[in-house]
């Protein structure tokens, strides 16, 4: 089969790189300018430019990208740069037909993976290590590894299969243990704010699997690409990331046991990647819930390293009705709030990931959802 179109979609909405059929304008300009009619006429009197002069031309504009400039293919065709303060990072995805689930709209993971995608890619633009463990060369020196410790994730609109998703992140300080990364999540063509995250990741030394203090060496490579003055996605004092994540007890009401990770799975640490918890989370979801609501947050506290051999039970009970205790963090400003859902139509979940065979705790979740928007 001859194949018309070499390059992706992702391609397709490089600035430098337009993959177009005769007549369009540019990228995303995929109609002829005229409409093509078809009729009973014999094939010579059809007039339709050879296969292979589509194929040649794209191949000369690729080239001419590969060419020109300094840096990767990858870094040049990449939809992100840094702020002009240099201190954060923007990228656009968009999404794929692969990446949406049942509801026609993008995963959790799926948004999730885009979350560490581009604070890898900010990684990179700073200087950091590109082999994918985003370390300063004092890290490096002292076996240091970056260590997912706390998660939270608020989706307030899914973006659609061909939607552009814009993302903008940013790291900070938090105190002399723990460093802090922020995402704003954007609709690339309205400017609407479809989701907010935070994370914190703690070193831990690669040798010894043992967590590490931030020491003076360390700090001052990261200092330099941190906001002076605390800036926050969840600038609200009483926001659901800050929420304590209470120890779901057995027994629990909703369980799915024995599950067991893939290759594909484990990171380049040879650990468990985070995006994997959040799918055996959702595994132990009762299906009312999964029929009639999405996912409106996420928030997870990781325990202990999941290895390759480790099996794993996921508990999933409804939270408790009174409120779970809030703790006021960091002062800062960014971006707007949105609006909570209505709490009545709004259920709320405790979850536990832990080995199967000594009941180790491996990670505590909590999950609140909101009835599905009609579509």
């Amino acid at each position: 089969m001859l194949k018309l179109c070499s390059c992706n979609v992702t391609d397709q909405i490089q600035a430098s790189v337009q993959c177009r059929f005769p007549g369009s304008s540019g990228p995303f300009a995929f109609r002829l300018r005229s409409p093509v009619s078809v009729s009973c006429s014999p094939p010579s009197r059809l007039k339709l430019m050879p296969v292979r002069a589509v194929l040649s031309s794209q191949r000369t504009e690729v080239a001419e990208v590969v060419k020109s400039g300094p840096g990767s293919l990858g870094e040049r065709l990449r939809l992100g740069s840094l702020a002009e303060d240099g201190l954060s990072f923007k990228e656009k995805y968009i999404i794929r037909c692969y990446e949406v689930g049942i509801n026609k709209t993008a995963t959790i993971e799926t948004l999730a993976n885009l979350l560490q995608e581009v604070g890898s890619n900010h990684a990179q633009s700073v200087g950091f290590s590109t082999d994918g463990f985003a370390t300063t060369p004092a890290m490096r020196k002292l076996h240091l590894i970056w260590v997912t410790a706390r998660m939270h994730i608020e989706i307030y609109k899914y973006p659609a299969w061909s939607d552009v998703v814009e993302i903008e992140t940013w790291c900070q300080s938090e105190g002399s243990i723990r460093t802090r990364r922020d995402w704003i999540l954007k609709d690339a063509a309205t400017g609407e704010l479809i989701g907010r995250a935070t994370g914190k990741w703690v070193m831990m030394n690669h040798d010894t699997r043992r967590l590490q203090k931030v020491s003076d060496e360390v700090r001052e490579e990261l200092m330099v690409h941190f906001p002076q003055e605390p800036r926050l996605a969840f600038p609200e004092k009483d926001n659901r990331s800050l929420k304590k994540i209470l120890k779901l007890e057995d027994p629990a009401q909703h369980s799915r046991l024995a599950l067991t990770p893939r290759r594909a799975d484990l990171d380049m640490n040879h650990h468990v990647n985070y995006v994997t918890y959040i799918g055996w989370v959702l595994e132990s979801m009762p299906q009312e819930i999964i029929d009639t609501h999405e996912l409106a947050s996420i928030t997870l506290d990781y325990r202990r390293e999941c290895l390759q051999d480790d099996v794993v039970d996921s508990l999933t009970s409804p939270e408790p009705a009174e409120d779970a205790e809030t703790v006021s963090e960091l002062n800062g400003t960014n971006g707007s709030a949105v609006a909570r859902e209505d709490d009545a139509d709004c259920p709320k979940f405790l979850h536990l990931l832990r080995v199967s065979t000594d009941g180790q705790e491996i990670n505590r979740g909590r999950t609140e959802w909101r009835t599905k928007p009609a579509r």
